[in-house]
């Protein structure tokens, strides 16, 4: 007999979804945008990478603490509504930007409030799951999260295409939407358990040795895995010179929503295969695909096969992203749920300003393949390292 999707997963998965799926509508009617804006606030690509990977790597340092405490106090609900409101405030000072700063200020602001919010969201997440369906959950939260995305993009583009909207116009009503999406975390609910009682630098000292392992390797990929927004400026500057500036803008948005629609669509076959065959071996597939889809962006332009490559970008994504943040929570242990997962969000974090500093460097100096370059090479090391992982612990892999 077929199970149901729902059974063993928690209201509050669903309404954190809910919430996510609202945030990521707010946020993607900009992100799509974005390099385009802090182009037209005089940034360069080198500038696009700092803007793409500082706010990260400042997030990263919090990520660690608020899952840190969220274990520590016994508490998840005050981290993930502060860390959503903060980056709805972030968003409204967004659309006044006059030059590229004060987008990189309103950027880490915004990255500052998911710092806040995503590891004890996270552990909320399995917290209110039960183990056998975990991947499934995670897959479910992050198609709803990715729902969001599709729309926002495909609502960005509706504004700039039928409506000539301006950028600061979007912007103002993405922070509207980001507001509005606070309101369903009122209905979610604290799942009742014990505070932890140990020090930051016991509970760092008791994650299993795997568990760390893997935090390393997550990170070498999250290394390669830069920004987004190259992507959208490969797409961008490969159809410059050749269609009107309109479209020129419009397509890379729409490539954006298609990448960010399989994303969503598979984020949940993703998990439930991962909690059939083991989430290792669908993550080292992610890794491998992505090491494929870096080197097609690095040669291929036209636009049949941006499409194929954008809808590799959303299936690495689906297979990786979910599944990454449920594999920590296979390895860790129950009482540091949140610190397993801010460990987690840290190394990426922490590699995020640097990855994308690396491939905005070889895109102004070397030539734009360079960075996709870089990025393939270190999704096959991981790749490799991550088979260590899934070999010594077949049972959990």
């Amino acid at each position: 007999m077929k199970r149901n999707l729902f059974v063993g997963i928690g209201a509050n998965v669903l309404l954190l979804g809910l919430v996510s799926l609202l945030t990521d509508l707010s946020s993607e009617m900009v992100l799509p945008i974005l390099p385009m804006y802090i182009a037209a606030l005089g940034g360069t690509a080198f500038i696009v990478g700092l803007v793409g990977g500082l706010g990260d790597s400042i997030a990263s340092i919090l990520k660690v603490f608020s899952g840190y405490l969220s274990d520590r106090y016994g508490v998840r609900r005050p981290f993930v509504f502060g860390g959503y409101a903060l980056a709805a405030t972030a968003k409204l000072t967004l659309a006044f930007s006059t030059v590229w700063a004060h987008a990189l200020a309103s950027r880490s602001a915004e990255r500052v409030g998911k710092g806040l919010r995503e590891a004890p969201r996270d552990a909320l997440v399995a917290d209110s799951t039960e183990v056998g369906v975990r991947g499934a959950a995670f897959g479910l939260h992050r198609a709803m999260d990715t729902a969001g995305a599709v729309l926002g993009s495909l609502v960005a583009f509706v504004l700039i295409w039928f409506f000539d909207f301006e950028f600061k116009a979007i912007i103002l009503a993405c922070a509207v939407i980001a507001f509005v999406a606070l309101l369903p975390l009122f209905k979610v609910r604290e799942v009742r358990r014990e505070p932890g009682k140990t020090g930051l630098a016991v509970a760092f000292r008791t994650l299993p040795p795997q568990l760390k392992w893997f935090v390393l390797v997550a990170g070498i990929f999250a290394l390669g895995n830069f920004t987004y927004m190259f992507f959208i400026l490969k797409a961008q500057d490969s159809f410059a010179g050749e269609l009107s500036d309109k479209a020129a803008l419009a397509i890379p948005i729409l490539l954006y929503a298609l990448y960010n629609l399989v994303y969503s669509l598979f984020s949940v076959p993703a998990g439930m295969i991962s909690d059939k065959i083991g989430r290792g071996k669908v993550i080292v597939t992610g890794y491998l695909l992505f090491f494929a889809t870096c080197f097609g962006f690095a040669f291929l332009q036209s636009l049949p096969l941006l499409v194929v490559l954008f809808v590799a970008y959303g299936l690495v994504h689906a297979l990786v992203k979910g599944n990454e943040r449920a594999y920590a929570c296979d390895l860790g242990v129950d009482c540091a749920r949140g610190t397993a997962l801010g460990t987690l969000h840290m190394a990426i974090g922490l590699v995020a300003l640097p990855g994308s500093l690396i491939a905005g460097a070889l895109w102004e100096r070397v030539d734009p393949g360079a960075a996709f370059i870089f990025g393939g090479v270190l999704a096959l090391v991981a790749a490799v390292l991550m088979m260590r992982v899934v070999l010594r612990r077949p049972a959990a892999a």
